[in-house]
């Protein structure tokens, strides 16, 4: 064990010096405006005073989290990332790498979806089923009380991918996963509207949520069919494109 102990020491430390270029960068980024050309490469490994690969993890880092844009060839080199397209999704807004016209498509076809699939869920869920759905709301409720809208919003898509799940139409399950798929695939965030705390919001989408399946326990359509009403007109803003941030 004593021999695995220096890679991985090497391998944090290499994170922490990554994390600190990052935070260099982005510090720049935030100086300039969206799609302004930050330097080449090197310039910027240089100004960070890190190693190849440690910039080349830093650069990662950035990436993944939508800050920078790279071009190669001739007046190529890093960029600011040009503003975020934004869907409205209820009170909160998803902060997307691309594609907005795509996941609002998406979250459209997802909701008129939403009905059909509590239908079978009613029909079909089995005592594990629920039980794993509990779990889902679990884990929303933990991000309600670590105030992490990010979390919630993944965890809330777990959720619905299950109940999707317990459909025996592998036609409506399939598609339905698909949509969200394509929507998580592209969230880079999540953002607070104006309309009403970011906190707040959450807590009562987790409410809905745990309601929502303990209607499905009880097997009680009329009430899980409202809650899916109110879970989706509650977020007729979807299609909505919010404001740059």
């Amino acid at each position: 064990m004593i021999g695995h102990g220096r890679p991985r020491a090497d391998k944090n430390a290499t994170l922490g010096r990554a994390e600190r270029a990052a935070e260099r960068v982005k510090q720049l980024i935030e100086s300039v405006t969206p799609g302004s050309r930050l330097g080449t490469k090197e310039e910027l490994r240089s100004l960070c005073e890190v190693s190849v690969g440690t910039f080349n993890e830093a650069l990662r880092l950035l990436q993944a989290r939508g800050l920078v844009t790279v071009k190669p060839g001739p007046g190529g080199g890093l960029f600011s990332a040009e503003q975020s397209p934004m869907v409205r999704l209820g009170n909160s807004v998803l902060a997307l790498d691309a594609g907005a016209n795509d996941v609002a498509d998406a979250v459209r076809i997802r909701d008129a979806l939403d009905p059909l699939l509590i239908e079978d869920a009613l029909w079909h869920a089995s005592p594990a089923d629920v039980a794993g759905l509990r779990r889902h709301i679990t884990a929303m409720e933990h991000a309600v009380g670590s105030e992490d809208p990010v979390a919630f919003v993944h965890a809330n898509w777990r959720l619905h991918a299950a109940i999707a799940a317990i459909s025996p139409n592998p036609l409506l399950s399939s598609l339905y996963s698909h949509l969200l798929d394509l929507i998580e695939s592209h969230t880079l965030s999540v953002l607070p509207t104006s309309d009403q705390p970011l906190g707040e919001y959450i807590a009562h989408r987790h409410e809905l949520h745990r309601d929502l399946v303990d209607a499905l326990d009880r097997r009680d359509r009329d009430a899980a069919l409202r809650l899916i009403h109110e879970h989706n007109t509650t977020l007729q803003g979807a299609e909505d494109s919010a404001a740059p941030r």
